[in-house]
């Protein structure tokens, strides 16, 4: 056993002035999102579980080489996406931002939010590739509910961090289900079969399907993306054949 997987010597606990933001997350995630919550959780987060995370993300495969080389994508425009031919990675991912109006990500400069963040001090804690994979993370969320198939309503946007939890044990996707599984619980009882089906099949497909977390799908934008989805073990017709 490695000196990071020792047990720590007390178990690690919530910090009450986490756990008061956690309530308002859980309370209104709209008010209050998953995304702050995580930025919230690093200066309170035990030592302990930190290391087990980080550990655990630097055991994943293919994880070697996706830290090594630290790709962003260069930015690039709704013109350019549109002029792919139909039926491709880039099309569809046109498609996607424009149908659910959703261009305002394209422009969003994911580094210089999470640099702005981190220039607070608030996460000082987090370990550099973690950090690394958080913004490369929102940089090609919606690029993955292109493959996946996965529209960003709320239950399919659920089954897709699910998806990600199961190939990336990552707290951002683990908090995405505490939260919610919190709402059904204390709150929103009618909703827990659909939620506990959005969370089951995102991570029974996710645990299927090679790794999509550390791919360069800025590159495969002129490829179709049934024969995409197809590489990777997902059906042409994507969630929906799940």
């Amino acid at each position: 056993m490695s000196a990071l997987a020792k047990a720590p010597n007390s178990k690690p606990t919530l910090h009450p002035v986490f756990v008061q933001n956690m309530v308002r997350t859980f309370n209104d995630s709209d008010e209050h999102g998953v995304h702050l919550l995580f930025n919230e959780w690093w200066p309170h987060a035990p030592d302990f579980t930190i290391e087990r995370y980080l550990e655990n993300f630097r055991a994943t495969p293919g994880v070697e080489a996706f830290l090594a080389e630290r790709y962003l994508a260069d930015p690039i425009t709704l013109d350019v996406l549109g002029a792919l031919p139909a039926g491709s990675v880039g099309r569809g991912y046109h498609e996607f931002l424009t149908k659910n109006k959703l261009e305002k990500n394209l422009a969003t400069n994911y580094k210089l939010l999470h640099d702005a963040v981190a220039a607070g001090g608030q996460l000082d804690r987090m370990p550099a590739d973690m950090k690394y994979a958080v913004i490369r993370g929102f940089q090609i969320h919606d690029i993955l509910h292109v493959i996946t198939g996965y529209t960003p309503s709320g239950l399919h946007e659920l089954s897709l961090q699910a998806f990600c939890l199961a190939q990336l044990q990552f707290p951002y996707f683990s908090m995405w289900m505490a939260t919610t599984t919190s709402r059904m619980t204390f709150l929103q009882p009618d909703s827990i079969v659909p939620v506990m089906d959005a969370i089951t099949q995102g991570w029974r497909y996710g645990r299927r399907v090679k790794n999509l977390q550390f791919e360069k799908w800025e590159s495969m934008f002129e490829e179709p993306v049934a024969l995409v989805r197809l590489r990777y073990g997902i059906a042409p017709g994507g969630m929906e054949d799940a």
